[in-house]
């Protein structure tokens, strides 16, 4: 059973006609950490209960999701908005990491493109990327020919 908590919302744009928060921080609410648990409450969902006990910052809007396929590395969460580059990152732990991803998503959500300069990131974020996906409208790459 999955317990979603109230949440308040950043909401900071128009997209489609449709009021939706700028950046999204999805939470993996069913992360057991690769690994049975007799417990009621799973670890990504205590990790969202964490994030949903804290101020968000403006313009995030937290999100519970099901399974974000990275269920041997922990709790994981992706972070997501606009024409920004999408992270996955996992390692996360329910207990003490809410803080920092949420430092991490207001970092985020002050890019035009989703990417935080290298010494600005959160620590866990340098060492726990699982994905880095593009935007959609990211421009082809054309590769250059062999000679």
């Amino acid at each position: 059973m999955i317990r979603l908590a109230n949440v308040s919302f950043g909401v900071t744009c128009r997209a489609g006609g449709a009021v939706m928060a700028d950046t999204e921080l999805l939470v993996c609410v069913k992360c057991r950490k690769g690994q049975e648990s007799a417990e009621d409450i799973r670890p990504g969902q205590r990790l969202f209960d964490a994030l949903s006990r804290h101020a968000l910052p403006e313009g995030l809007r937290l999100r519970a999701v099901e399974c974000l396929q990275n269920c041997n590395a922990g709790c994981s969460v992706a972070l997501r908005g606009g024409n920004r580059w999408t992270y996955v990152y996992g390692g996360l732990d329910a207990e003490s990491d809410a803080p920092m991803l949420l430092d991490g998503a207001a970092r985020y959500h002050a890019t035009a493109d989703g990417l935080i300069p290298w010494r600005e990131r959160p620590d866990h974020f340098k060492r726990n990327c699982v994905a880095r996906v593009p935007p959609l409208d990211f421009p082809d790459v054309t590769p250059e020919a062999e000679t």
